[in-house]
């Protein structure tokens, strides 16, 4: 009897020991785990800085009708003229229409255009937006470069070319903008920012947690800055 004794404790011993290690061994990996996560959303976050920084000369031009043997750098050169700037095929590196993210889509193709500099870049898109603030009720249009029918407007977006990685925020934010009432989403130098009405600040929204905290901390009628 002394004898099973012994040895049950002596199992039971090294059953506590052995459970002991392997907690050990769990919240090892555990921290292992927590750093990795940290790594990777660092790493993600860098991915997605050199991704927009390359696009950092580039403009995306949307519901540019789409014609058969179209001269996209004519376009572009008319863009230029609709909004009082002077852009030539030189200020031009590359233009090209991209597919659609949505097959299903009926809207035209979007045009790529890769300026010679980030300044080229700017300047075009300070014009456009300068144009429209000037013009609330004529807004960038196809009549202003020479397309469509005689009378028909069709309105022309000039935007950053975001990364697909930013595309999908931005996306994302501006349906969380209409859900929480927050009147203004808009892009600047890669970075997505929304802000509440004028008297507000605004926020950037730097990935999907963040915006998913900011819906949350509305709900509970505390906003984030």
């Amino acid at each position: 009897m002394n004898n099973s004794i012994n040895f049950i404790n002596s199992q039971y011993e090294d059953f506590l020991e052995e459970h002991r290690v392997n907690q050990i061994a769990v919240k090892d990996l555990k921290e292992n785990n927590k750093k990795l996560e940290v790594t990777i959303d660092a790493l993600n976050t860098r991915v997605t800085e050199l991704e927009q920084r390359s696009r950092s000369n580039n403009l995306e031009l949307q519901c540019v009708p789409e014609r058969k043997n179209e001269n996209l750098i004519k376009i572009v050169e008319h863009l230029g003229s609709a909004i009082g700037l002077d852009i030539n095929a030189d200020n031009i590196m590359s233009i090209t229409r991209v597919a659609k993210v949505n097959r299903q889509s009926t809207r035209p193709r979007s045009i790529i255009v890769q300026f010679s500099s980030p300044l080229t870049r700017d300047s075009v898109l300070a014009a456009v937006i300068k144009h429209n603030k000037s013009n609330p009720k004529d807004k960038l249009n196809t009549s202003q470069i020479g397309m469509g029918s005689v009378g028909e407007k069709q309105p022309i977006y000039v935007i950053e070319h975001l990364s697909p990685e930013n595309k999908a925020l931005h996306a994302a934010t501006r349906l969380k903008a209409k859900e929480i009432g927050y009147r203004y989403v808009w892009v600047r130098n890669g970075r997505i920012l929304m802000r509440k009405d004028d008297n507000s600040d605004y926020k950037v929204i730097k990935n999907m947690d963040f915006l998913n905290k900011l819906s949350l901390c509305y709900e509970g009628q505390v906003l984030v800055s």
